[in-house]
């Protein structure tokens, strides 16, 4: 299947990379017994930038390759050694590109004010011990992993931006008037759908310069996506003006200029937000007879609706200079008319604001009969992505932050008891973890390394836990025996001995 060389519309699955995870590392030289942590933070991961270029005219290139990932950062080392960041992975789309999410509402339209949009942001290296270093924790046996980058999948759409749009019916002869007014060399014939991208020529009038786009031809139920309608119409979105190009020398049955004019502007109104756009109607091919006649027949009835017929053959070049200064003229107008672009400041909110620190709690089914508390927030949710969990220590670090954080002073307020079950994170498969408000923090931990006292002792859940499971063994070895088990007995030998007798039973019978 050939690739076409013009996409207007694309799918991307968009990847950024992860951080590095810290490095958990003690420095050790001869002489020195007490060097202390030295381990290095993780390098932040690339992220995926999207960003005009004028020089770009199509989304081919995300045609033909639809996965872009960025590179993770590096790991920290030991020696206060800091992971290399990956590198970000910049996109060109052309100018007037939609970035949408599949499926959901707009992220960005990338215009001449806004050039540039990171779509997907890289994850945060995790810090390594060095960094974690205090007074309580003086030597940690830890270090925070690195954060996952953002994944989705995006939609590229691209929209042309011009001042005047040209639009009629096929074959109405719009790409012989954009190669009459411009440099532009479209392809041109003497049949239906010739153009079938939309084609941009740049028009110079005195000391007026604005771009022309030649959208290719509609026909009735365009609005309702016929004839591909609905990849025409939407590169009109952005014209500031229109230019119905009509042909006055058409044979074919059934049709007129004021028939076609009224078609089109069918079509724009049901495709709608183009109402307020100005018009002007350009009557081609009056160097054909019946098409001088045809012109001069409609001119009049066109005029009363208030618009500024141009009557034009793109052939011998007639009418050609009146609708080319017709067309500055307006452009100039609607300049003047339009506000003045803001500059456009993007501000970063800091990592640890105010709005960082909210959570929510609530109490809600696990699906099993049971009841779960559900914690969310940016700042939770990020902690326990940060946590390894093989480590004790780690695991006991987190739940210093949480006590800080109040999120357990706000669970034993709403009743929460101890054992109870607490998720954190999104998703379905959320950190699960058992609800123990005694264990304390603030004291010097003198542990060994890599481990937390505190999570030594046995929590009440998992000694209910433990005695399920003793009572479910019991009863199901009472099932398979189908008799009570006797004192010091193992039920599987005397299951053994019951299946013995009976076939004894049975070769004396």
């Amino acid at each position: 299947m050939a690739i076409p060389s013009f996409v207007d519309r694309a799918v991307l699955k968009v990847a950024a990379g992860s951080g590095g995870n810290g490095c958990a590392s003690v420095r050790r030289e001869k002489f020195k017994p007490l060097g202390g942590p030295d381990g290095g933070n993780g390098g932040n991961g690339g992220s995926i930038i999207l960003r005009v270029d004028p020089g770009l005219h199509t989304l081919v290139d995300y045609h033909r390759q639809s996965k872009r990932k960025a590179e993770n950062g590096q790991s920290g080392m030991g020696n206060f050694r800091a992971g290399s960041n990956g590198e970000d992975i910049v996109l060109s789309v052309p100018i007037g590109t939609v970035v949408s999410v599949e499926g959901g509402g707009v992220l960005a339209d990338l215009t001449e004010e806004t050039p540039e949009y990171v779509v997907a942001k890289g994850g945060r290296g995790g810090l390594g011990n060095a960094a974690l270093a205090s007074k309580a924790r003086k030597a940690p046996g830890f270090a925070l992993l690195g954060e996952p980058g953002d994944e989705l999948t995006i939609v590229l759409e691209m929209k042309v931006v011009a001042d005047i749009g040209l639009v009629g019916f096929p074959s109405a002869g719009k790409s012989s008037l954009i190669a009459a007014i411009s440099a532009a060399k479209p392809e041109i014939a003497d049949y239906p759908f010739t153009t079938l991208v939309p084609n941009l020529g740049v028009v110079v009038a005195d000391d007026v310069t604005y771009t022309v786009a030649d959208v290719p031809g509609l026909i009735p139920g365009a609005s309702e996506g016929k004839g591909l309608g609905h990849d025409f119409l939407r590169h009109i979105e952005r014209c500031q003006a229109l230019v119905h190009v009509i042909d006055c020398a058409t044979y074919e049955p059934g049709r007129d200029p004021l028939s076609d004019f009224d078609a089109i502007e069918l079509e724009l109104n049901n495709y709608g937000g183009l109402e307020e756009r100005p018009r002007l109607v350009a009557l081609n091919k009056i160097d054909v007879p019946d098409g001088a006649d045809m012109a001069d027949i409609v001119i009049d009835s066109l005029t009363e609706r208030g618009l500024k017929v141009f009557p034009i053959s793109t052939k011998t070049g007639e009418g050609i200079t009146e609708l080319k200064f017709a067309m500055a003229k307006l452009v100039e107008e609607m300049k003047r008319d339009q506000p003045k672009p803001v500059p456009i400041v993007i501000k970063p909110k800091p990592v640890d604001s105010r709005s960082d620190s909210t959570f929510t709690i609530k109490r809600q089914g696990d699906g099993e009969g049971g009841e779960i508390w559900r914690v969310r927030g940016e700042r939770p949710e990020r902690w326990v992505r940060q946590t390894d969990f093989s480590n004790d220590e780690a695991v006991g670090y987190l739940a210093d932050r949480l006590n800080r954080l109040g999120i357990e002073d706000e669970l034993l307020k709403m009743g929460a008891m101890p054992g109870d079950a607490v998720a954190i994170g999104p998703g379905k498969h959320p950190v699960v973890f058992d609800f123990s408000p005694q264990v304390e923090s603030g004291a010097e931990l003198l542990g060994r390394r890599g481990e937390d006292p505190r999570l030594d002792e046995v929590r009440p859940s998992v000694v209910r836990r433990r005695e399920l499971d003793a009572e479910y063994k019991e009863k199901r070895a009472q099932s398979l025996s189908g008799v009570k088990r006797e004192e010091g007995v193992d039920w599987r030998e005397q299951h053994r001995r019951e299946l013995e007798a009976d076939m004894a039973t049975d070769f004396e019978d």
